[in-house]
């Protein structure tokens, strides 16, 4: 009689570790993947779709009227990008642009700073001025910008009150719609862009609070006992901030250089609401809306908008290249 053959049977420990394992793995990436699907699908519509869409515009010779018989099978060429740069409307509109997005964001996050430090220590009412400083971030930009207005009118407005009563000027200065003043500096008259300038100060006012919230977040994670080390070794409230504090915020600053440059540099209610583009004010973003209304030159619209995207898409790559390292460590 022959002997039972023995079968070998995998222990359940084996078989748990193959193809349970594996099955695990893909039942997570299944789960993943649906959490996942819909984030992606709404990027997919309203971010990139957009953007192709706006890309193919950008190449073809497309007005308003024309866009129902669009196809994509249309004539592509770079007209609206040789018309662009060979265009002195366009470039006004560039230096206006970096102008308001370099001033505009040194000097939210300067101001920012200050209310931070201003903010920093404890004292009585301290809540309220916190919420006091955000206001201006918070309150909405139509009602804000209507303040301004009436603020800086040459008929009704405080600020040239003040000053033809109290400061003694000449006569009121429209800041909103003029485009350019002159100052007398030691003798010497300079031309100033008066309405640009006034929106710039008017971003500044606006975006602090935005910069002010991160900075002061940051400040009080500061160690204290450094402070009161190098106070103890006789450094001075300057050299305590220029060595221990700024060093301490340089991640901070660098993060808010980057959002608020991205912010202003497409800033498009806070200048049309103040001046509709006009008296040398004209950004980037009013040109697109003027090409798009005043022109119903969409293609040419596009361009510009392409433009925009490509600058902030540099800018974005120095900043990953150069400090998002940083920000991680």
């Amino acid at each position: 009689m022959a002997a039972p053959v023995e079968v070998p049977v995998p222990s359940p420990r084996a078989e748990h570790g193959r193809g349970g394992g594996d099955l695990r793995a893909k039942r997570d990436a299944r789960a993943g993947l649906a959490l996942v699907s819909p984030t992606v699908i709404v990027v997919l519509v309203m971010v990139v779709l957009p953007v192709l869409w706006a890309l193919v515009l950008s190449f073809q010779e497309i007005r308003l009227i024309d866009l129902q018989s669009f196809s994509l099978g249309g004539d592509y060429s770079l007209a609206n990008y040789e018309r662009l740069f060979s265009s002195t409307g366009f470039f006004a509109a560039l230096r206006n642009t970096l102008a308001y997005s370099i001033l505009g964001t040194a000097g939210a996050i300067g101001f920012g700073l200050l209310a931070a430090l201003l903010v920093r220590g404890s004292f009585r009412g301290r809540g309220i001025v916190r919420g006091i400083f955000l206001l201006p971030w918070v309150a909405p930009v139509v009602a804000v910008t209507f303040v301004w207005q009436v603020l800086l009118s040459p008929q009704l407005g405080v600020v040239n009150a003040i000053g033809t009563d109290v400061l003694g000027w000449d006569a009121p200065i429209p800041f909103l719609t003029q485009r350019e003043g002159t100052i007398t500096v030691f003798g010497v008259s300079l031309g100033v862009p008066t309405a640009l300038l006034t929106v710039i100060v008017f971003e500044w006012w606006r975006s602090f609070p935005f910069a002010f919230l991160f900075i002061l977040a940051r400040l009080q994670a500061v160690p204290g006992d450094i402070e009161e080390a190098a106070r103890v070794d006789g450094a001075t409230p300057t050299q305590v901030f220029w060595h221990i504090i700024l060093p301490q915020l340089a991640g901070v600053i660098a993060l808010l250089a980057v959002l608020r440059f991205i912010f202003t540099f497409n800033a498009f209610d806070e200048i049309y609401l103040l001046t509709g583009g006009g008296a040398g004010t004209e950004v980037l973003a009013t040109q697109v809306y003027s090409l798009l209304t005043a022109r119903a030159d969409i293609g040419a619209a596009a361009a510009v908008a392409m433009f925009m995207a490509a600058v902030l898409a540099v800018f974005l790559f120095v900043y990953f290249r150069f400090f998002g390292g940083k920000e991680q460590m």
